[in-house]
């Protein structure tokens, strides 16, 4: 297996995460990293450190590069190591604006390198299987969808940095909406119109949206309903897709703190009264997934594209752009 030379900017959560999964998967080899804490040399003997993310890639050289940083820094950080010739592996969202993700693009196609951003709810297993059973026809097609994904916040919530508009660019749609827009997006192609309520009703000490409401509707009139929300006192992760000969509903999703629930599909055939005795009440099967391998799938996906010269499946540029232009046209409606 060729070894990729990788450096990962950015030792957080999500830092410590990817060098878990890279380190698993045998095709890389991290020659170095970069974070504000101190602390990291010691976590990671003989690495490479350094407090300066270009110190670090200049340095070490790299094929590859891990963003894994606050939002305000990943334009910088990918574009250059794109213009370096280097692959790119970035964390979602992708930078704090449509012009950020635009400005990456453009880097991309002048180096023709690869760059792959971190959707990786695209990758857990409940939702893989929901769009095989989707694209399989045996429900017919989607006439809408619904999707709520919520989380309480917390003591620390407000004093966090994605709670920094500076830092992240915008509250609980682009932090953590963004993933049920992507996924919205994964299964009903692109939205041309949207009505949309953005509030901050609760945490009061941020100057960002804490609830977002939204309708959109596809080029074909199909209309999907989102509710990402920070004041989700019970975490909340629920996708309904109905379609017409049934229904396929994504409940709860597979965390580390394990608080959005089992994640399960739920299923059924539409029943009329002449067919069932129970009308409104078809008869349903359930699946359940106890393993969350979405971030070794990221980075196969990843790996294949740098060794390999496969196109990246899923979170690609496009990708990015798509839900980042989502996310700013809930934003825009809500203000009109």
């Amino acid at each position: 297996m060729k070894k990729i030379k990788s450096v990962i900017i950015g030792m957080g959560k999500m830092g410590k995460i990817r060098y878990r999964e890279m380190m698993a998967h045998g095709g890389f080899e991290v020659l170095g990293m970069c974070d504000i804490n101190e602390s990291i040399p010691a976590e990671f003997p003989n690495i490479f450190f350094s407090k300066d993310w270009k110190e670090v890639i200049d340095n070490c050289q790299p094929e590859a590069v891990f963003v894994c940083t606050f939002n305000n820094v990943i334009p910088e950080i990918v574009c250059y190591s794109l213009d370096k010739g280097m692959d790119v592996f970035s964390e979602k969202p992708p930078g704090k604006t449509v012009e950020d993700v635009k400005q990456m693009i453009n880097s991309e196609k002048k180096s023709n390198k690869v760059l792959k951003f971190g959707f990786n709810h695209r990758f857990h297993y409940a939702i893989l299987e929901a769009k095989a059973m989707i694209d399989s026809g045996q429900f017919g097609k989607i006439l809408w969808a619904r999707g709520t994904y919520g989380k309480a916040g917390g003591n620390q919530f407000a004093g966090n940095w994605r709670s920094n508009k500076e830092l992240s660019g915008g509250g609980i749609l682009l932090d953590q909406g963004i993933h049920m827009l992507d996924l919205l997006r994964f299964f009903m192609g692109d939205f041309k119109e949207i009505k949309s309520f953005v509030q901050n009703v609760y945490w009061k000490e941020t100057d960002l949206e804490d609830n977002a409401f939204a309708i959109m509707k596809t080029g074909e009139d199909k209309i999907a309903m989102i509710h990402s929300s920070a004041t989700q006192w019970r975490h909340k992760f629920h996708l309904d897709l109905y379609l017409e000969d049934g229904y396929v509903t994504v409940d709860g999703i597979l965390s580390s703190s394990r608080s959005y629930g089992e994640e399960c599909i739920t299923f059924a055939k539409k029943e009329f009264e002449d067919n069932t005795s129970a009308f409104g009440k078809p008869r349903e099967q359930k699946i359940y997934f106890d393993k969350d391998d979405s971030w070794k799938l990221e980075i196969e996906d990843f790996y294949d594209a740098c060794a390999k010269g496969e196109p990246v499946k899923m979170g690609t540029s496009t990708d990015a752009l798509k839900v980042m232009e989502l996310v700013y046209g809930i934003y825009a409606a809500s203000s009109n």
